[in-house]
Formats: C-alpha cells, sequence, structure tokens
C-alpha cells in the first residue's frame, strides 16, 4: 500500500486581512461513483480528525493533473459533497466541464491527489429557523446535501429543490435522507416541473425560515427576481453559493472576484458563501 504524505499546514493572510490556513495533503480516492449522466461522486481519504471539522459550504481546491506534469496548470474547486468522521472521507461531486474536471472524474479508485482545503466560509443557519429551504441547479447539488445531512442531524425540515437540463442530470432521491421533500424541475421537462428550478419556489417562500442555493449565475438572477416579486420585507433570507474559478484559494490570483455592495471580494477567501442581497449581479 502507497502511504500518504503527512498534512502540511500553513498560514496566509489573504484578502481582506483573513488569515487562511490552507492544508495541503495527499488524499486517495476510495470509490467512485457515476451519478447525473457525466458526473461521478469521488469518495477520498482525509488526515486524522479532519471530516469532522467540515462545515457546509465549503470547498478544496484539488490538482488536476498528473504528476510530475504542469497541465493544466491551476488547481480546480470542488464544493464538499459529504463528510464522515467515522471512517474520515469526504465526498466530492465531479462533473467533466473541462480538461481538469474531465481527468479528475475518470480517475480510478487507488489515485492519489494533491488537495488543498478546507477552504472558504460557510452556510450560516439561524438557530431559530425551523424550515430550510435548499435551490440546486446542477452540480451545485453538492454543498445543499452536506448543509441537508446537518440541518436534519439538528431536527430542522428541508425541502429540496434541484434543476437540470434533463432527468438524467438529477441528482437521484437515493442521495438524499427519507425525511427530504424532493422537488425537481427540467429544462426539457423529462422529470417533474417543466421550466426553471425557480419557478417552484414561491410555493415554499411563506414556509420557509432560510433559503440556501448553489447553481449558475444564470439561476440566481432568476431567483432573485421571483424573491423580489413574492418574499415580504426582504424575508425569509437566502444564502448562495457562488461559482468562481478559485484556483489559488487564497485571495491571491484574483481569479474569483465578486462586486458586493461592501467592494470586490475574493470568493475563495471572503465566501463563497453570501447573502444574496448583498451581491452585486
Amino acid at each position: 500500500m502507497v502511504e500518504l504524505d503527512p498534512i502540511l499546514d500553513m498560514d496566509f493572510v489573504g484578502a481582506g486581512g483573513v488569515v487562511v490556513r490552507a492544508r495541503e495533503f495527499d488524499s486517495r480516492i476510495l470509490a467512485v461513483e457515476p451519478v447525473m449522466g457525466d458526473s461521478a461522486v469521488l469518495t477520498l481519504s482525509l488526515p486524522p480528525g479532519m471530516a469532522g471539522s467540515l462545515r457546509a459550504g465549503q470547498f478544496v481546491d484539488v490538482l488536476c493533473r498528473v504528476e510530475g506534469s504542469y497541465d493544466p496548470l491551476l488547481r480546480r474547486p470542488y464544493s464538499i459533497f459529504r463528510a464522515d468522521p467515522r471512517t474520515e472521507t469526504m465526498q466530492l461531486l465531479v462533473r467533466p466541464y473541462g480538461r481538469g474536471s474531465a481527468w479528475l472524474a475518470s480517475r480510478p479508485a487507488g489515485t492519489i491527489l494533491d488537495v488543498l482545503g478546507p477552504l472558504g466560509n460557510t452556510f450560516q443557519v439561524n438557530p431559530r429557523s425551523r424550515n430550510l429551504l435548499m435551490v440546486a441547479g446542477g452540480v451545485g447539488a453538492a454543498p445543499l446535501v452536506m448543509l441537508t445531512d446537518h440541518a436534519l442531524a439538528d431536527g430542522r425540515n428541508v425541502t429540496y429543490l434541484m434543476g437540470a437540463a434533463d432527468a438524467d442530470a438529477l441528482l437521484p432521491a437515493s442521495y438524499l435522507p427519507s425525511d427530504v421533500e424532493y422537488a425537481v424541475a427540467t429544462d426539457n421537462g423529462s422529470k417533474g416541473h417543466w421550466g426553471f428550478v425557480t419557478d417552484l419556489v414561491p410555493e415554499y417562500l411563506r414556509w420557509a425560515d432560510q433559503v440556501f442555493a448553489c447553481g449558475p449565475e444564470a439561476m440566481f438572477r432568476s431567483l432573485r427576481a421571483v424573491a423580489s416579486a413574492h418574499r415580504l420585507g426582504g424575508k425569509p433570507r437566502i444564502q448562495v453559493s457562488v461559482e468562481r474559478t478559485m484556483a489559488c484559494g487564497l485571495g491571491a490570483c484574483l481569479g474569483c472576484v465578486v462586486e458586493t455592495k461592501h467592494g470586490m471580494q475574493t470568493s475563495c477567501v471572503q465566501g463563497p458563501i453570501y447573502d444574496m442581497d448583498e451581491v452585486v449581479w
């Protein structure tokens, strides 16, 4: 068996003066599960004690290239799908958008990866919130699955809405706990509502104490329009996890900048979770 290298901890002062404790470590792919058409759920090993510290909304940066190569040069970011402290593992949901993610999605079990993380901030659930609404688009399902697990463990109610191009690209219901209400929308009407996932949101806004969303920016724009038309007094609040190219994870490369009402921010350090009303779309 190949021995994994020890964890390497590094402290950096990131954007906005935020101290980032970056952890670079080797991780072994333990299992690969095809899902959502062309995507895969990868189960990765973690250093001892790390799984229990991971929180919903955080991500890791992975070097998606063979050892000794510099192509692709930059790391690829992936939201944490699930983490299990009992087995010291985490799962990533990977869709082959480009060369890096295509390489990672095709790796077999046993592959050793260079991983940096956990990075970024986390979803914030108000202690008084009982009913949580998740709104996912495509691989934006990943961080909301972890948030759902934590919410149910705390005794909260969860409704999970997901949109995709077609039925094959949807997250199978088996990946969610049975206590979750799961409703879907597809662009071609092959399953669930024929249209956008945001079409389903108005039905749940008065029920929800908080809303959490992750997906492409077009989905966020649609969600903002729906919220403007149906929310009362800006309630419920909506937190979004933005999708950006977060290659360094430390706020240095500026590839993930987001414009907010408080100025430009690097989403890998000061995000990726934002209050939807604070982002300038």
